[in-house]
């Protein structure tokens, strides 16, 4: 059993061909006993989470205009990407290869605010005829709006925190994505939400089953109710089958 056990030098000349590189985008380091800066690391991961969110509310849902903010998220992304090779603004710190990007605008603080602000306009503008006065519907938005606010600053000051940038390259990146936020928010409610109608009714669209909920005033309350009734309707032709036989 002993023969099989390698010794560190042959570990390391078996592996002396290979360089392994960490997944730097999802790799979020902080100070060893550090509490409140491995609270701040895990905030950090907030916008993969909001990922997998979009991704699986377009795979159930497949509303056009959750794939319009989902398109936006992208191209905020691109544009930090732009603006970080136009700026060429280092990090505070240096970790290596880990992070060899710049760090101006900050990607995370314009990912955060961009859906922050874009979810304070759908509630505000989109849904504000909807049971306004109905204390429970506007308490759960106080509720969302507020918890995605509190997310956008805990994830800004966590990349501050833990010296990923400076406060500069985070206020920019906060800045930046509450702009594109606003502009995208226009172009979808002004612009691609009247070409809806028209996007459902082509043959790609209905064979992905893409719908446009746009002038439904209440989407959760509709569908609650057409499965309650699509329910009771099945229930009673199951009893009639059974009450015949």
């Amino acid at each position: 059993m002993g023969d099989n056990v390698l010794t560190t030098d042959e570990v390391l000349i078996n592996n002396g061909d290979i360089e392994w590189q960490p997944l730097a985008l999802t790799l979020v380091e902080y100070p060893k006993g550090d509490w409140i800066g491995k609270f701040f690391a895990l905030i950090s991961l907030a916008p993969f989470g909001i990922g997998a969110g979009f991704v699986t509310l377009i795979l159930f849902r497949r509303d056009l205009h959750t794939i319009a903010f989902f398109c936006g998220t992208l191209a905020n992304e691109l544009l930090n990407i732009i603006l970080k090779h136009l700026i060429c603004e280092a990090r505070p710190l240096a970790r290596s290869n880990l992070y060899n990007e710049y760090g101006m605008p900050s990607s995370h603080a314009q990912y955060v605010w961009f859906f922050s602000v874009y979810v304070l306009y759908f509630f505000i503008i989109r849904l504000h005829h909807i049971n306004n006065n109905n204390i429970i519907s506007a308490l759960w938005r106080v509720i969302i709006v507020g918890s995605c606010l509190t997310l956008a600053v805990l994830v800004s000051i966590g990349r501050v925190y833990l010296h990923y940038h400076t406060t500069s390259q985070v206020v920019v990146g906060g800045i930046v994505g509450f702009m594109f936020a606003t502009i995208w928010f226009i172009v979808v409610h002004r612009v691609l939400t009247p070409l809806f109608p028209q996007l459902v009714s082509l043959k790609l669209c209905e064979m992905l089953m893409i719908r446009d909920t746009t002038l439904i005033p209440n989407v959760l309350w509709f569908e609650y109710t057409k499965s309650r009734q699509e329910a009771r309707a099945r229930g009673r032709k199951m009893a009639s089958l059974k009450t015949t036989q």
